[in-house]
C-alpha cells in the first residue's frame, strides 16, 4: 500500500515535469529581453493617464522617449511635467491618429523607433442600441484604425534597421478585450479586434526580431475614468467593480516591465492574469512556466468562468426587474 502511494506521488510530480520539459522545447517564440535604456520609445496618447505614466517611467528608465497625442497643451504640460521631474526632455507630437498621412509624417520625422506602444484609446460606454453610429466608428477609427496606422507607418523603418537588436510594437488594450461587458459592445470590439492584429502580426514579424505586447489593464484611475463614469450604465459599473480599479503609474510599471521581457500577454492585476489563463487561446507563450499554468488551469477556469458569468446575468435580470418595477 505504501508503495502504492509513493508511486502515485511520483506521477504527481513526474507528469508536470515532462510537461515543462516539453513546452520549454516547443514554446516559440523564445524567451527574450528588450532594453529600453538609451533606445527610442514612442508613447502614443502620451499626454496624460497610462500614457503619460510609461512616459515618466520610460524616461526616468534612460529611455529617449517621445508622445503623440493630439492637444498641442497637454502635450506640452506633459513634456514640462516630466522634465522637472526626471531631467529628461521628451519629443512631442501633435497628430489625430485617425489620419494616416498626419501619422506617417510623425513617425517619419521622429528618430527611428526602438519600442512603439499604441496607447491611445477612447470610451464611450453606452447600451448598443442607445449609442450612435457616428460614435462607434469614432471609438473603432481611434482604437483599432489608429492602431493599424501606426504600425504601418512604424514597420519600414523598424524592418530596414541596421541595428538588429529586439524591438517591440505594444498595444495597450483592456480587460474589455478578454471579455464581452454589458454597455462595452462598441469599445469591446475594438479592443478585441487588437488581438487578432497582435497574433498575426506577431508571426509576420518574429524573424525581424520585431516582438509584439498586448497588454490588459482593468479601470485605472485616470482623468478619462474620471468622464467614462459620468455617463456609463449603472449596470456596467456594478460588474466592472468586480475588478477593481488600477493607478496610472502602477499599469505603466507592469506595463513596461512586460514589454522589456517580449511577453504576448501583459495581465495588470490578479483579475488580469485569470483572464489571460482563461482566454490564452492560440496566442504565442514564451514563458515555460506560464504556459504549463494556461495548460493546467483551462478546464478549471472555465468552470469558475460559469460562476461569474451566472453572477453578472443575475445582476442584469435584477436591474432590469427593477427598472420595470419603476
Amino acid at each position: 500500500m505504501a508503495s502504492m502511494y509513493f508511486l502515485f506521488l511520483l506521477l504527481i510530480l513526474i507528469i508536470p515535469l515532462l510537461i515543462l520539459i516539453i513546452l520549454t522545447i516547443i514554446l516559440k517564440p523564445r524567451p527574450t529581453k528588450i532594453p529600453i535604456k538609451g533606445r527610442h520609445v514612442f508613447i502614443t496618447g502620451g499626454s496624460s493617464g497610462i500614457g503619460y505614466a510609461l512616459a515618466h517611467e520610460a524616461a526616468s528608465q534612460g529611455a529617449r522617449v517621445s508622445i503623440l497625442a493630439r492637444n498641442v497643451d497637454k502635450l506640452e504640460e506633459a513634456r514640462n511635467s516630466i522634465r522637472l521631474s526626471t531631467g529628461i526632455d521628451v519629443s512631442v507630437f501633435s497628430v489625430d491618429v485617425r489620419n494616416f498621412d498626419d501619422v506617417k509624417k510623425a513617425i517619419s520625422e521622429a528618430d527611428p523607433i526602438d519600442v512603439l506602444i499604441c496607447n491611445q484609446g477612447v470610451f464611450i460606454p453606452e447600451e448598443f442600441d442607445k449609442q450612435e453610429v457616428d460614435t462607434i466608428k469614432f471609438m473603432m477609427d481611434v482604437n483599432l484604425m489608429g492602431t493599424f496606422h501606426l504600425i504601418k507607418a512604424v514597420l519600414p523603418s523598424m524592418k530596414s534597421r541596421k541595428d538588429r537588436g529586439p524591438c517591440s510594437i505594444a498595444l495597450m488594450s483592456s480587460q474589455a478585450g478578454q471579455v464581452g461587458i454589458y454597455g462595452y459592445a462598441a469599445y469591446a470590439a475594438s479592443k478585441f479586434g487588437l488581438r487578432g492584429l497582435a497574433e498575426s502580426l506577431q508571426q509576420e514579424v518574429i524573424s525581424d526580431n520585431i516582438h509584439i505586447s498586448l497588454i490588459f489593464p482593468p479601470d485605472t484611475e485616470t482623468p478619462g475614468l474620471a468622464e467614462e463614469n459620468k455617463t456609463k450604465p449603472e449596470i456596467t459599473s456594478i460588474i466592472a467593480a468586480s475588478s477593481g480599479a488600477k493607478k496610472a503609474d502602477e499599469v505603466a510599471i507592469t506595463a513596461l516591465n512586460g514589454i522589456k521581457s517580449g511577453s504576448f500577454i501583459i495581465p495588470c492585476n490578479f483579475d488580469g492574469l485569470m483572464l489571460s489563463l482563461a482566454t490564452a487561446g492560440m496566442s504565442p507563450q514564451r514563458s515555460p512556466a506560464m504556459a504549463l499554468l494556461e495548460v493546467a488551469t483551462t478546464s478549471l477556469l472555465r468552470f469558475v468562468g460559469f460562476f461569474y458569468l451566472w453572477n453578472w446575468y443575475a445582476s442584469i435580470e435584477k436591474w432590469n426587474a427593477q427598472k420595470i418595477r419603476t
